[in-house]
């Protein structure tokens, strides 16, 4: 596989303002899931790639939620049908009054144990009420399996049974998986610049279980 620069979109995909477009882009087409005129949240928006995505697939607005600043690439921040919330954590920030149909996760450093559960609150009580989740193996180690890692790289024959286990904990989380996919491409950055290979990730899909109860 290719090891393409993390903020630009490989060649012969769509135009995204990074990369990670690509990732969700693929996840959505896989899913046949339809997001136009929804609203949506972005957990951890970065320059902005999977909030890019979600616009170009027709959803209404987005929420761009960040810890940093001054990342979010223009084109998206000028956007009227976004609105930025830079040096926020997802973790802790208060939701839509009205909720949302989606949610996007690309939380750096963050377990689906965290993310999941403040995901949950932003959705509202009816309307698409879905989870778009990209998870990361190398961020779901115990600490007992950190010692897999290589300078930051998960060996691709351990991600999964360790995907296979955040899978089976989702409804505890409050979730049900509908699917999941391997992104097409790998992460990683700053195991690239070590000069290991990329990690790999996958997308889930999830939905509140019935038990679930949604705070709009």
């Amino acid at each position: 596989m290719t090891h393409n620069d993390p903020e630009r979109t490989p060649p012969n995909e769509k135009s995204f303002v990074s990369r990670a477009g690509a990732k969700l882009d693929h996840a959505i087409e896989t899913f046949d899931l339809d997001v136009s005129d929804w609203r949506c949240a972005d957990f951890g928006c970065n320059v902005g790639g999977f909030t890019d995505c979600l616009l170009q697939r027709g959803a209404t607005s987005v929420v761009a939620l960040d810890t940093g600043r001054g990342v979010l690439d223009w084109k998206l921040r000028s956007d009227d049908r976004v609105e930025v919330r830079e040096r926020t954590n997802a973790l802790h920030a208060a939701p839509c009054s009205d909720g949302v149909d989606l949610v996007v996760v690309d939380l750096a450093w963050t377990p689906q144990r965290l993310a999941i559960p403040a995901a949950l609150p932003w959705l509202a009580a009816s309307g698409g009420r879905r989870i778009l989740s990209l998870i990361k193996p190398h961020y779901e180690l115990q600490d007992d399996e950190k010692t897999l890692l290589d300078r930051g790289f998960l060996p691709h024959e351990h991600a999964p049974a360790v995907l296979e286990r955040v899978l089976e904990s989702m409804p505890g989380l409050g979730v049900e998986v509908i699917g999941h996919t391997r992104s097409p491409l790998v992460g990683g950055k700053t195991s690239r610049r070590r000069g290991v290979p990329g990690n790999l990730e996958f997308v889930a899909l999830l939905r509140p279980t019935e038990a679930t109860k949604i705070t709009a």
